[in-house]
């Protein structure tokens, strides 16, 4: 059996490498011409840096360990399919059958395989990439200026004892700095007591904001008369506040780029301060289950080893494991939006396509190998 292992791993290894080196070149070219139109472009904080071919080099260099996270299962799916179905077509797998290779054998042998790129997904998605992404980022962000998300920015909440406030961040700049903040305070009854408006502000190391070039209104309808509005403008102003800079940087970063733990810690801030947080669970999950899907395409693979090949029929098997593949990438992708639309459970959004897959290559391999 280590002989047979040492062969279809080796086999599987290489194969998984070449069809992934494949794909990274792909979307590597892809993602540069992205960047063509940026390059030749002053930076907004120094005019004097100009965003150069080396610079979008390095940012979409960056971006490659997100790509390799994203395209691993598929990679693996192909490079299994690809090995097993040539190890057929030669009656090479016959003879590993003939040796004692069994269904179920050959089923734990796979399941060990996958269990390996499992381990590499998760790392590459939970350090690897979450790192790289956000000095991509944090790169790109000393010519625009800042990170944003959208024209919006991100919104936050926290909730003091005698008051609640919305708080909206424009953007974030490469030395941490926040641009265009708006604070909403709340009283108790749900009544909007202030708003405060600045144009810059830097989150201090106690978690306190130090805002500059405020312009602040406050509310007071307590009275019997008419409401009046109190208007003062501060070249500083402190404000005591529970959100550090991590949380602002995970809002303005895509959930699915961000570490398994930093999203468990943001989804529990959310619930905290009574803001909806089922995309992001809906994304957690995702990222606990997604490692995963490596076992279900081995699995899937299986029964290709057991079909029989004419000459050159082993394209269109390659070619449909392709396709299966890309349909698993878009299902994952479809099912995130309709849980979130839906309300479904998080764990179920995020499960439905690995579990409708797994049925469908245990379906195959009992079939195929079982039954035949």
């Amino acid at each position: 059996m280590k002989t047979i292992r040492r062969l279809i791993y080796g086999e599987v290894f290489a194969a998984v490498f070449f069809v992934l080196l494949a794909f990274l070149s792909l979307f590597f070219f892809f993602d540069l011409v992205d960047e063509l139109p940026d390059v030749g472009k002053k930076s907004v904080l120094d005019p004097a840096r100009v965003y150069s071919l080396a610079d979008a080099l390095i940012y979409v260099a960056l971006l490659v360990p997100s790509r390799i996270y994203e395209l691993m299962p598929i990679a693996v799916l192909i490079g299994s399919v690809f090995v097993l179905a040539r190890l057929a077509q030669g009656s090479e797998y016959t003879i590993l059958r003939t040796s004692g290779l069994g269904p179920w054998r050959a089923l734990r042998t796979l399941l060990g395989l996958g269990s390996i790129f499992v381990l590499v997904t998760f790392a590459m998605g939970d350090y690897v990439a979450p790192f790289a992404d956000r000095v991509a980022q944090l790169h790109k962000a000393r010519f625009e200026g800042a990170i944003s998300l959208g024209q919006t920015g991100a919104w936050l909440k926290e909730r003091q004892p005698y008051s609640s406030f919305s708080v909206n961040v424009g953007s974030l700049s490469a030395e941490g700095g926040l641009g265009n903040v708006r604070i909403f305070e709340f009283n108790n009854q749900g009544t909007l007591v202030s708003t405060l408006r600045a144009k810059t502000g830097q989150i201090e190391a106690d978690d306190s904001w130090t805002l500059h070039q405020v312009e602040r209104r406050e509310f007071d309808a307590s009275g019997t008369g008419a409401a009046r509005v109190a208007r003062t403008e501060h070249d500083t102003f402190r404000w005591p506040s529970g959100i550090n800079t991590e949380m602002v940087a995970v809002a303005l970063l895509k959930p699915e780029r961000m570490r398994t733990t930093d999203l468990f810690a943001y989804i529990r801030h959310l619930q905290a301060n009574g803001q909806t947080a089922q995309r992001h669970e809906i994304e957690f999950w995702r990222k606990v289950f997604y490692p995963l899907s490596c076992l279900v395409m081995v699995v899937l693979a299986l029964p290709f080893a057991y079909l029989h090949f004419r000459s050159g029929s082993i394209t269109g098997y390659v070619f449909g494991g392709v396709m299966i593949g890309i349909s698993f990438f878009l299902l994952n992708n479809v099912f995130g939006y309709i849980g979130n639309l839906n309300q479904w459970r998080p764990w179920l959004a995020a499960a439905s396509p690995a579990l409708i897959y797994s049925v469908v290559s245990l379906g195959a391999f009992g079939w195929l190998v079982l039954r035949r």
